[in-house]
């Protein structure tokens, strides 16, 4: 199974001739290709998946699915090994 995580870009650049972004997933950032995306800007929320933004989302959506990703993950850390 494979997941489609949001996060928010902080920059874009240029790279080779392809448009890329640095994202921030939580603590974590990441080099993300906006080859499907190139409308998407600095402050934009994406769903990227294997390193590929593939849709831009609003503010609140990407929260909406955060939220939800951490009650999934405090549901896991209370369940009993």
């Amino acid at each position: 199974m494979c997941l489609g995580i949001p996060g928010e870009i902080l920059e874009t650049y240029e790279r080779d001739g392809l448009k890329m972004a640095r994202v921030r997933f939580g603590g974590v950032t990441r080099e993300v290709s906006l080859a499907f995306t190139p409308e998407a800007r600095p402050g934009d929320y994406v769903i990227v998946h294997v390193g590929f933004a593939l849709q831009v989302l609003n503010p609140q959506e990407a929260q909406e699915v955060l939220n939800l990703f951490q009650e999934l993950q405090d549901a896991a850390d209370e369940t009993p090994p």
